[in-house]
């Protein structure tokens, strides 16, 4: 069997004989130190002079062919510190993209909550103001929210989502239904309350549907009638409440320092101090549902909102009841302890009820808001959702339980 001789050149690995005879042969006359081994009989004789002797001569003229020689044995040797240093270059450039996509999701939920905070500061600030006011600035701020809503309303029922199990009404007439919501508020003030025109308009809106001229279908005037009912008529318990208890807060201390100009304690009355509690009630309900949710929030409360969690909901409870008390006493009304609690238990059951309303239509048409009107909040909708059935329950509390209870 023939066998192969190796020998070392520098830091690369051992060289045929044949290749490293090659590189030694130069122009150069042999050393003397350098005699020649006898040979014996079927041994084969290596020349080891390489290994202590150099490889490479230069020519006068630039690099030797010995040392391109040397070069491409080396480049056929794979050279792990270039591999390693590709595959780490490769993982960064597959983290940088994940950081970066970390980084600028961070900062877009920050900016989105800087204008959430500032945006729900005007708002409350310009509600508080309406609020106060009562009358006729109540009033028409009121109906252009509802007006506004109904649209948002109308929309999402012509969206892919809900029209693929059913058929919307016409535009024109989602058009005439939200001019009516409008204009339910108004009438609400002038004649106190509105029984037969929701009845009117009903009609109207029926009869409208049933002579179309294409098939009238069920669902039109169902989503048409709810439209008029959830857009138009629940929200008039408002201006019932806030205009039409006029009866003086007595207890209240506030208004025993109210300005003179601005209407003095008379301008102080049971249907201000109850909406003002209402209203503050559902905003710390949503607050405290909120951060409890954020801090605490393990289970969820129901497929239709899968972010609301029950130990949300319990801290939206309590911060609900707790603000109505605080408030009792600042107003003095109600002047018993139980009432403001029963009251904070029913603004916030009718709070999560309109809420949980809207995110199911909201669902079913397959958006995450109702608009985009308001930066950071969505629509009107997303913002009133919780105050929609809160009036009319709120109304009936202050109208007809604490009377009957005689507190």
């Amino acid at each position: 069997m023939a066998t192969t001789s190796y020998s070392g050149i520098g830091r690369y690995k051992l060289l045929p004989l044949s290749l490293s005879s090659s590189l030694r042969a130069c122009p150069c006359p042999p050393s003397p130190s350098e005699a020649p081994i006898p040979a014996r009989p079927g041994l084969r004789v290596c020349n080891l002079s390489l290994v202590h002797r150099p490889v490479l001569r230069l020519r006068p003229n630039g690099v030797s062919s010995h040392r391109r020689v040397i070069n491409a044995v080396a480049r056929a040797e794979p050279d792990r510190l270039g591999e390693e240093s590709a595959k780490q270059e490769v993982d960064k450039g597959k983290t940088l993209p994940a950081k970066e996509d970390s980084a600028s999701e961070h900062q877009q939920k920050s900016s989105q909550l800087k204008k959430r905070i500032v945006f729900g500061l005007g708002i409350g600030i310009t509600v508080g103001g309406v609020v106060l006011a009562g009358g006729w600035v109540f009033t028409v701020a009121l109906a252009a929210a509802v007006f506004v809503g109904s649209r948002e309303y109308f929309e999402l029922v012509r969206s892919r989502g809900i029209t693929a199990g059913m058929t919307p009404p016409p535009r024109y007439l989602s058009r005439v239904c939200s001019v009516i919501c409008a204009v339910m508020p108004i009438l609400t003030l002038y004649f106190g309350h509105i029984d037969v025109s929701v009845t009117f308009a009903a009609f109207v809106v029926a009869m409208a549907l049933l002579l179309q001229r294409e098939n009238p279908r069920f669902a039109q005037l169902s989503s048409a009638m709810f439209g008029l009912f959830y857009c138009g008529y629940l929200p008039c318990f408002w201006v019932k409440l806030r205009c039409g208890l006029a009866a003086p807060a007595l207890n209240t201390r506030i208004g025993a320092t109210w300005p003179i100009l601005l209407g003095g304690q008379a301008h102080w009355t049971v249907g201000l101090v109850a909406t003002l509690v209402s209203i503050s009630s559902i905003i710390a309900a949503d607050t405290y549902a909120f951060l409890g949710g954020k801090a605490f929030g393990r289970t969820p409360l129901t497929s239709i909102s899968p972010k609301k969690t029950w130990e949300g909901t319990i801290a939206g409870l309590g911060g609900c009841v707790a603000t109505s008390v605080v408030l009792s006493k600042i107003f003095g009304w109600p002047t018993s302890l139980l009432s403001p609690i029963a009251f904070g238990f029913l603004n916030f059951f009718g709070s999560i009820f309109g809420d949980l309303t809207e995110s199911m239509i909201k669902r079913d048409a397959g958006v995450k808001d109702s608009g985009s009107l308001i930066p950071g909040h969505g629509g009107v909708l997303d913002r009133v959702d919780s105050y929609i059935f809160t009036g009319a329950l709120a109304y009936s509390f202050v109208k007809i339980i604490l009377p009957l209870y005689g507190v």
